[in-house]
């Protein structure tokens, strides 16, 4: 396995790979540089160095982690990495190249796409559907039904309740309390949560 990506999300990446008993080969980056736990060998990307190979795209911010993907999605196969401390229901379905830190709980009928960061102790409940390119920061809960399109970026400890949809490349920021649903590109903020601004697309 390789990782894309070598700054701080990959280290953490790199220390889940380890606890789950895998090998990491190198890392790739735009930007190489010595800074990597274990001397890790960190290359800049080509396709001779990516094809073939299993990879997390182990970078946070969503919009970067989409781009590379479509720039490399047709040299290599995308790896799902879980903790060994996570707990998944069996009836829940987790999508390629997506990552789920510690201590995390994902319950029944959960759908989460490809390439989205679960980051630690966030909790989702029954019946979500997370789409691709999400990241969720840790100790956000998400209460059941709820409907996060792709690219939102949900901060550290938000908490959403049950029902809402979050529409795409939405940012809820940390501590946020979601009490209704959230318009695409929208930067919401507070409890209870209002909306801050509108991105420009």
């Amino acid at each position: 396995m390789i990782l894309y990506g070598a700054r701080g999300q990959a280290k953490v990446i790199y220390d889940l790979i380890l606890s789950n008993n895998h090998l990491l080969e190198y890392l790739v980056d735009d930007n190489p540089h010595d800074q990597f736990p274990h001397h890790l060998k960190i290359y800049k990307p080509s396709k001779e160095l990516i094809q073939f190979k299993k990879l997390i795209i182990a970078i946070g911010d969503n919009s970067i982690r989409e781009r590379i993907y479509h720039d490399i999605k047709d040299w290599c196969e995308f790896e799902t990495i879980i903790h060994s401390s996570a707990y998944v229901s069996r009836f829940s379905a987790v999508g390629e190249g997506t990552v789920i830190m510690p201590q995390v709980c994902i319950n029944a009928e959960v759908t989460i796409g490809n390439h989205c960061i679960i980051n630690t102790a966030s909790t989702i409940e029954h019946e979500c559907v997370i789409e691709d390119f999400v990241h969720i920061s840790p100790k956000a809960s998400l209460a059941g039904n709820i409907t996060v399109r792709k690219g939102v970026q949900i901060g550290l400890g938000a908490n959403i309740i049950q029902g809402i949809t979050i529409g795409e490349n939405a940012v809820i920021g940390a501590g946020t309390v979601v009490l209704n649903d959230v318009p695409a590109n929208a930067v919401m903020v507070g409890n209870p949560g209002r909306i801050l601004k509108i991105n420009a697309v």
